[in-house]
């Protein structure tokens, strides 16, 4: 990207939710939410790691749109189980073996797993290898490893490599 707009859809991002937040459309409120989207990565730069390399960018948009309909899914399911009787609830630490390598990948996963209801990524290895999961309901270790593997991590390899 170029030296005055290092992260162009981060400025566009910060501009819209400026916007929002101040709840005026007005010229005014614009300029404004322009220059702190201008300023902010500008100045943030330095703390960014390397841009991630988008290799699919339409698959990355069926991966959003894919997670959106788990998440809803998932709190359907929650909401059922928290709501029903607790001796069905079978909660449990597992170790998640991770193919990916890109720490931004990694991160997006994990990040994955945190926003599915039922779920959280509870820590990653020092290694960066395994992800310990935490989740409400597990009936079959490997039947959840291989949901995520499938759902999730396949494509963000495909997505970031």
């Amino acid at each position: 990207m170029s030296r005055w707009m290092p992260h162009p859809l981060m400025s566009l991002t910060l501009a819209l939710v400026w916007l929002l937040l101040a709840n005026d459309f007005g010229l005014g409120q614009l300029l404004l939410g322009l220059l702190f989207g201008l300023l902010i990565p500008h100045f943030t730069s330095a703390f960014w790691p390397e841009h991630p390399r988008l290799r699919r960018p339409l698959l990355l948009t069926r991966y959003l749109l894919s997670l959106a309909k788990d998440i809803i899914t998932a709190n359907l399911q929650v909401a059922r189980l928290v709501l029903g009787p607790r001796d069905r609830l079978r909660p449990a630490f597992i170790q998640y073996e991770l193919e990916l390598t890109d720490e931004f990948a990694i991160t997006v996963l994990a990040s994955t797993v945190s926003l599915t209801p039922g779920t959280v990524s509870a820590d990653l290895s020092i290694d960066r290898r395994t992800l310990l999961i935490h989740s409400l309901d597990v009936s079959d270790r490997d039947a959840l490893c291989h949901q995520i593997r499938t759902r999730y991590e396949a494509p963000l390899k495909e997505i970031f490599r």
